[in-house]
């Protein structure tokens, strides 16, 4: 079985060369694209135009080929990584020395209070040196990092090759990103590869009493269960040149500290309020508890679905009233969490303002004139733990049980690199991607209290994917009406009758990178050129299709010209 794993290895190894050398091509496709896409804008003639076209269709056949190459090859990747998985997986036991061994070389001891420390200091740092030289000696390590470096000075654009960070690394970065992510403590996390499916407790029968010898009773358990996609969370961060002159230990301590903060910011705010699969993104406890309606497509086999945006997004007064009536009403606000499910403690999460807000409607005084606070970093009355996370809006806290929030993380976190996007700062551009998705398994045991009287804010604005808005912000068709009016997310018009013979199209994309490619009936137009219309009364589609990224819109205003004459 040795042998036949080691030539699985060897067919992988060449197989990923192949690749590579494939996707060292992206960057030559996407330049002739680019100039294509010139040559279109030019294009004034007849002739000119069935010049391009020409070439257009050419590189369409040879761009297909070529993705259709690479699919072929991943396939045959994840087959042979499938076969060696499963080679290895029959393989006998190694001696329990060499497993002990083993285990120790791709799982670190993290025993140092990693979780602990302040966010000053760096995860990598605080292990002792004689395990960071360790950890950078191991020859996976050893190639990560000497591939990091070599992207140094690179002109590739990011669709280059991408570097899996190692096990090693992978271990302390999950483990940093509790400092971090205040939620990963309080949430119940799966690291999965596939997807995820979570088995939950559905409505609990009550067990039936009955006399000594009588016949046991049929109890009627029911399951539910929760799928969860693998949404990407993602971002890039320049890095000095003179960093990557650094020695393998520094710069092992600072893709660590880098990764993880990055990453579980991102968690937090997503565990909260994310905005579901129609964002691409985890469901936030809050944006679920908002829900009024049952949305389109909720899974059949899922618990049960429930109206929670009366009884569970609640205001109290916080400014009138005893410190006793207060605590009262918030009391009464806490107990609509559901705790039939949870095994675990609650967590209120809130900002720091909110927080001293509580506090201050602790303070009393003792005999001798000194005040008398709560213990911090936990809630008063109702228990639980305190979190701080600064993008909570004022007044708002978030609280229930934790464990019944599942986030599901994908295994693989990969980076990939680019100078040519900061060449002039002397910068290596990185970019880290990590999949994950989340969403409360029962939302009833969550609840969002506001304590300025005013409704608990739902919805909250995250950082903006330009990298994949293919919107138009204009769109004008000479001095033609469109119908509709226009608008970013209208994507058909109509001109009923053109008042002119001809008119300029203009077309804005709302990102300034974003490629407009615009046709009149098959034929296509610069982006503001003038389009000459089919004057016989028949309707004919003015297309106007916007890519940014891996985002394609296409507009359509279908144009009627009365017959001329």
């Amino acid at each position: 079985m040795a042998l036949k794993a080691i030539m699985l290895r060897r067919s992988i190894e060449k197989k990923k060369a192949e690749l590579e050398a494939l996707r060292q091509k992206d960057a030559e496709f996407s330049t002739r694209e680019a100039e294509l896409e010139t040559a279109i804008g030019e294009a004034d003639t007849l002739e000119a135009e069935q010049a391009v076209a020409e070439q257009v269709e050419s590189y369409e056949a040879e761009k297909k080929a070529h993705e259709e190459a690479k699919t072929t090859l991943s396939a045959e990747i994840q087959g042979l990584e499938a076969d060696l998985e499963k080679e290895e997986s029959e393989a006998p036991p190694p001696p329990q020395d060499e497993k002990k061994k083993e285990r120790k070389e791709r799982k670190m001891e993290l025993n140092y209070g990693i979780r602990s420390l302040p966010v000053g200091r760096r995860a990598f740092d605080a292990l002792p040196l004689e395990q960071r030289r360790e950890i950078v000696a191991q020859p996976e390590v050893k190639e990560f990092l000497d591939k990091l470096r070599s992207c140094k000075g690179q002109t590739r654009e990011l669709t280059g090759g991408e570097l899996t960070i190692p096990v090693v690394f992978l271990d302390l970065i999950a483990e940093n990103l509790y400092r971090y992510s205040k939620l990963l403590n309080r949430v119940r996390v799966r690291n999965v590869n596939g997807q995820a499916r979570q088995t939950v407790a559905g409505t609990v029968p009550e067990a039936i009493w009955t006399e000594m010898c009588g016949a046991i009773n049929e109890l009627t358990f029911v399951f539910n269960q929760v799928v969860l996609d693998g949404y990407k969370v993602a971002g890039y961060i320049p890095v000095c040149n003179s960093l990557l002159e650094d020695s393998d230990v520094a710069l092992a301590s600072w893709i660590v500290e880098m990764l993880s903060e990055s990453v579980g910011l991102a968690l937090d705010k997503a565990i909260l309020y994310g905005k579901g699969s129609s964002s691409h993104m985890p469901l936030g406890i809050v944006t679920r508890l908002a829900q009024s309606s049952e949305p389109e497509g909720y899974p059949a086999n899922a618990h049960a679905w429930v109206d929670l945006s009366t009884s569970n997004l609640v205001k109290i007064n916080g400014s009138t009233g005893t410190i006793e009536e207060f605590w009262a009403a918030f009391m009464a606000a806490a107990a609509n969490t559901t705790t039939l499910y949870s095994r675990g403690r609650m967590f209120w999460a809130m900002n720091s303002r909110t927080y001293w807000t509580l506090r201050s409607k602790l303070i009393q005084f003792n005999y001798s004139g000194f005040p008398v606070t709560n213990l911090p970093g936990v809630m008063p009355f109702v228990d639980g733990d305190v979190d701080i996370l600064e993008f909570i809006p004022d007044g708002d806290i978030v609280g229930g049980y934790g464990d019944l929030y599942l986030l599901a993380m994908r295994s693989g976190l990969t980076i990939e690199s680019d100078r040519s996007v900061q060449f002039i700062q002397d910068n290596t551009v990185f970019r880290a991607k990590q999949r994950a998705d989340g969403m409360p398994v029962v939302p009833g045991a969550f609840v969002v209290i506001n304590i300025n009287n005013s409704a608990p804010t739902t919805v909250m604005t995250f950082a903006a994917d330009t990298a994949n808005d293919a919107q138009l912000t204009a769109l004008s068709v000479g001095t033609e009406s469109l119908s509709p009016s226009f608008a970013s997310s209208t994507y058909s018009y109509t001109i009923a009758a053109a008042a002119n013979a001809s008119d300029k199209i203009e077309a804005t994309a709302s990102q300034p990178g974003a490629k407009i490619a615009i046709a009149y009936n098959g034929t296509n137009v610069r982006n503001g050129g003038t389009v000459t219309w089919k004057a016989d009364g028949k309707p004919y589609p003015l297309t106007v299709t916007v890519t940014q990224g891996n985002k394609t819109r296409v507009y359509t205003v279908t144009v009627t010209k009365a017959t001329s004459g």
